[in-house]
């Protein structure tokens, strides 16, 4: 009795690991077929060039296609959705960002659930804004800006790239913090805030870098601060605003997700793998050209600053009582 009870539990054994190698066999030979990424945004855009950008890496090292598929609308949540009801067999993924943040409390009814219906697989990139002004504003430094719009509270108007956009929490948090008031004009993008700024018809806007720091050495418009937390090492000469407002900060975040019960393993290989791109110097190039810094940490560290970003804007947008359009 004593040997076919030791036979069986050798058997039990055997049958509980097999499941385990079979799964670390899979994650071995994944992919093996293309790999979709769904892009919440148009082709062209920061968020579909990050996507290309990775994409062609992992399928330099892993042998398949990572095809690119742009679902833009609904300020992303078209393609999320697409991919909480995709087959969870890590052959559909989705470029994570801020937006997923915001979007949990900015619309009211939203099929799904992001923090629970995504499982996030590796972050890649943190994105700064800066505060550019209009010349006709007489203020050369951010406490200077800060104290003139306390004194004018109805002179000053900023513009972002629509209502509830990153370009937009990311002024209202700053009002918050600074103890001041200005009047939002959303625009249909940046680009067309951007104009409106050169033109003097707003006088505020906090924009990416690229596009609004050529026109500062010419005089058009002049950056007072950036919004992440530390000065960037990109444009060192601009302070971040939080050496002046204590605890502010406001970044564009991206990573990579997919479906929930997504096999471990599968996204444990996925992190790996874009983390190595990351760390390539022609890829952290390219990322610092998107006004970038290079984020990596495990799918756990992702989750956490995605769920951190989720309650922090959050908390903005019920605070500015932000609606949807």
């Amino acid at each position: 009795m004593p040997l076919l009870r030791r036979q069986f539990l050798q058997i039990a054994a055997g049958a509980v690991a097999l499941p385990a190698v079979s799964r670390v066999s899979w994650a071995e030979t994944y992919p093996s077929q293309p790999v979709r990424v769904i892009v919440g945004f148009a082709a062209g855009g920061p968020n579909d060039i990050l996507a290309r950008l990775i994409g062609q890496w992992l399928a330099k090292r892993l042998g398949h296609p990572f095809v690119i598929e742009n679902r833009p609308g609904a300020g992303s949540n078209i393609a999320t959705e697409a991919v909480v009801r995709a087959s969870p067999d890590g052959y559909t993924l989705l470029l994570v960002g801020s937006p997923n943040a915001i979007n949990a409390t900015l619309y009211e009814r939203l099929n799904f659930d992001f923090l629970r219906d995504i499982a996030p697989v590796a972050s890649c990139m943190r994105g700064a804004l800066v505060l550019v002004l209009h010349p006709s504003v007489p203020a050369k430094t951010l406490p200077e800006f800060i104290a003139y719009a306390k004194a004018n509270p109805d002179k000053l108007s900023y513009g972002s790239g629509g209502v509830g956009g990153i370009t937009h929490i990311t002024a209202e948090l700053f009002k918050m913090m600074a103890g001041i008031d200005m009047v939002h004009v959303p625009y249909r993008g940046i680009a067309p805030a951007l104009t409106d700024l050169l033109g003097g018809r707003v006088q505020a806007l906090f924009a990416n870098p690229a596009q609004s720091i050529p026109y500062t050495g010419a005089g058009r418009l002049r950056a007072l601060a950036i919004t992440t937390a530390s000065r960037s090492e990109a444009l060192p000469d601009i302070p971040a605003v939080s050496e002046f407002v204590p605890g502010y900060e406001a970044s564009s975040i991206f990573g990579f997700g997919a479906p929930k019960d997504t096999p471990a393993e599968i996204i444990d290989r996925l992190n790996k793998e874009i983390a190595a791109v990351v760390a390539e110097p022609e890829v952290k190039a390219r990322i610092a050209a998107l006004d970038g810094t290079v984020l990596v940490g495990s799918p756990a560290d992702f989750g956490k600053v995605m769920a951190e970003e989720t309650e922090k804007w959050g908390k903005v947008i019920h605070a500015a009582n932000i609606k949807t359009e």
